[in-house]
């Protein structure tokens, strides 16, 4: 995770206010930032979606290219995640920091992924064992306020919404050929259904308390976090992490993740209004920011 150094001073400061239930930026201990997305902001992408979590800047970009299935899933597309941690987000990004980190969430989200139960990529299989449509999820960390994870996990379910995969239609031509025809149509395509695609929650340890949506300064203070990817409507955990160097006792394991799923569940919802307004305001919302 990036980091900051702080005094002592500010340290005791923060941690007493999570103790008070009172956080430096006036939020609950369980208390989400506000969650800004817009999408289709990348004209030369299949899907795009830029997300803001207060200081922490996210831009997704989804690339659909051609390719060959994997020999044990013939009759499935696949997902391909890279990851940029801007040297301009944080200085710690510089150098192999930013480099393993980036490694570590791409690893995280291939992994959340993994599932037949996420998305079905049996929709981007244009020829069995052939070809299929392969799709490069390029994520840019524009600017670092803490909770990376989340953020990335947020923008890449908003960009899978956006996306828009062109259908594909395998004919044969006079000489028995089979020749595929890409529809220009840009109605005539493909949508992912994310009702069931997962999402990460972190949750630090900080003294006594535990807390979500870190912010970069709370990161500081936290000597272990875990990180969970919840599914919506059923709250099945499909996966855990726990990192950092500070233990964590049973009982305190067992809050956590049960506020991982209460806070799962308000961001599914939360996620998936933003995505519906978004969608009802066609070409009509506004875009903001440099991307504009």
């Amino acid at each position: 995770m990036a980091s900051v150094s702080l005094s002592e001073a500010e340290k005791t400061f923060i941690i007493h206010g999570i103790q008070d239930d009172l956080r430096s930026d006036g939020r609950e201990c369980e208390t989400y930032r506000l969650i800004e997305v817009e999408c289709g902001l990348v004209s030369n992408c299949s899907g795009s979606a830029r997300l803001k979590l207060s200081n922490t800047d996210i831009l997704v970009g989804i690339k659909a290219e051609m390719g060959t299935p994997k020999t044990n899933l013939p009759d499935e597309g696949y997902l391909e995640f890279f990851v940029d941690c801007s040297a301009t987000a944080s200085p710690k990004f510089d150098g192999r920091g930013g480099e393993d980190l980036a490694s570590e969430i791409a690893t995280t989200m291939a992994r959340m992924y993994g599932s037949t139960k996420t998305l079905n990529l049996k929709d981007l299989c244009i020829l069995s064992g052939e070809c299929c449509w392969v799709l490069y999820i390029d994520v840019v960390v524009l600017e670092c306020g803490g909770n990376l994870f989340d953020a990335v996990s947020l923008g890449i379910k908003a960009a899978l919404a956006d996306a828009r995969i062109p259908k594909v239609t395998v004919q044969m031509d006079d000489e028995g050929n089979q020749e595929m025809d890409v529809s220009e149509d840009p109605d005539d395509c493909y949508r992912f259904q994310t009702d069931m695609v997962p999402l990460l929650v972190t949750i630090n340890k900080v003294n006594q308390k535990h807390i979500i949506d870190a912010t970069i300064k709370e990161e500081a203070c936290s000597l272990a976090c875990v990180i969970m990817s919840v599914m919506p409507k059923t709250g099945k955990i499909t996966s855990i992490v726990k990192k950092g160097s500070g233990s964590l006792d049973p009982d305190s394991t067992t809050d956590m993740i049960q506020c991982g799923k209460r806070v799962a569940d308000l961001l599914h919802t939360k996620l998936r209004n933003i995505l519906l307004e978004i969608e009802k305001s066609g070409d009509n919302v506004e875009k903001v920011g440099f991307l504009a």
